[in-house]
């Protein structure tokens, strides 16, 4: 099976590319800004995520892509220029790269979106039934590409699998995780020991053992899978358990809810006090019956490989294509 990925050098790109490179019967080629980027399989240099970018080389008889590569943060700066930017990586990008992979015969196109496109899940579990209802730009615009990739699909007959992940943790997770780890490894006294929130995450090794899943399955053929560890936990249970892996204390203050909330919005970090304060569960019940699947780690060894080497500091997302 041959296989390109994108995204191979950052977070989950490069778990995954180790797995697939150990892969019996997996031919890998990893798509790459520059060459030498370290990373396992076959590299081959493309020029960027954009509409007008050549995948030739890149999709030379391959099977399968799965799509990776995107641009996760808005960067400092005029807000409406860096929605542009993100818009022609995430979504135009996205949409070149799978037309010329139908033109070229590629079978399946695996895309990596977000359960942020399905909302904030505040009224319950989330499913892959219910109405998208993204509430930020990052989001919507993996919903844009997710409509423009079903055209595609249905102008080509090339199979597309969306997988919509929750918030991904692991050794070296970039962004809040990462840096509630910070804080938990210092002893840094941190004011949520009262939240009562539910919330579900999603452990790398979880998350590419689904992807892998996903590449040969007959049953992953144009479905949409939502995933998670299948065990949610509040952000006050999330710190306790890090902290346990971690061989330390969990210097947590009982601070009401409502006020971090309040306080989280005077500093213009209300976005982030939702993240941290509010519910978002997916169900993951279509995942474990349409492909049989179980998330084979469970939340307590997840975390426990999370914080092995108790991430001094949390590693930044490397860009790749």
């Amino acid at each position: 099976m041959r296989v390109l990925l994108t995204g191979a050098t950052g977070f989950i790109g490069s778990r995954l590319a180790q797995l697939l490179d150990d892969a019996p019967g997996v031919e890998l080629t990893c798509a790459v800004r520059r060459a030498g980027s370290s990373c396992f399989g076959r590299e081959v240099v493309v020029d960027g995520l954009a509409a007008d970018t050549d995948w030739s080389a890149a999709l030379k008889n391959q099977q399968v892509v799965i799509h990776l590569a995107a641009r996760a943060h808005l960067s400092q700066g005029q807000l409406s220029d860096t929605l542009v930017d993100c818009r022609k990586v995430n979504v135009d990008g996205a949409l070149n790269l799978a037309r010329q992979a139908a033109e070229t015969g590629t079978h399946r196109l695996i895309f990596i979106s977000t359960a942020s496109v399905n909302g904030p899940g505040s009224t319950g579990p989330l499913t892959e039934l219910d109405e998208p209802t993204p509430a930020d730009p990052l989001s919507r615009f993996k919903l844009e590409a997710e409509i423009g990739l079903w055209k595609v699909r249905r102008d080509s007959g090339m199979q597309l699998v969306i997988v919509r992940p929750v918030l991904v943790y692991g050794p070296g997770a970039p962004g809040n995780f990462g840096a509630l780890v910070k804080w938990v490894a210092k002893g840094v006294p941190l004011p949520f020991g009262a939240v009562h929130n539910l919330r579900s995450y999603i452990a790398l090794d979880n998350l590419v053992d689904l992807i892998v899943t996903c590449i040969d399955h007959p049953a992953a053929a144009d479905q949409v899978f939502l995933v998670s560890d299948g065990d949610d936990l509040s952000t006050t249970d999330l710190l306790k358990t890090v902290a346990t892996a971690m061989g330390k204390p969990a210097r947590l203050v009982p601070v009401p809810t409502g006020l971090l909330m309040f306080a989280a919005t005077v500093l213009g970090k209300k976005t982030l006090a939702h993240r941290l304060l509010g519910f978002c569960q997916v169900d993951i019940a279509k995942v474990r019956h349409v492909l049989g699947w179980q998330p084979p780690v469970s939340v307590k060894d997840g975390l426990n490989r999370a914080v092995s080497d108790r991430l001094g500091s949390p590693q930044n997302m490397q860009k790749s294509v």
